[in-house]
């Protein structure tokens, strides 16, 4: 569960990588490369969100299995 619910900030902060990587296409210089270098940071770090939920998931310290299987009992 917590793996599924990982790819919603990991999707996010893909698109904000993404819209870095674009936006260095229109400098020059310094700027450009320090551009590139947040990008690739973005996206090591959207890397890391899935697998945080890969781990969570596959330890049992999910928190919101817990509480999925709460809603579920109590219908």
């Amino acid at each position: 569960m917590c793996f599924f619910i990982s790819l919603f900030p990991a999707t996010f902060w893909l698109v904000v990588g993404y819209f870095v990587l674009f936006s260095t296409t229109k400098t020059e210089g310094g700027i450009q490369l320090f551009g590139k270098i947040l990008a690739i940071w973005i996206f090591v770090l959207a890397l890391f969100i899935p697998i945080a939920g890969i781990y969570m998931s596959s330890s049992g310290i999910c928190p919101a299995e817990h509480h999925f299987e709460e809603m579920m009992e109590r219908d």
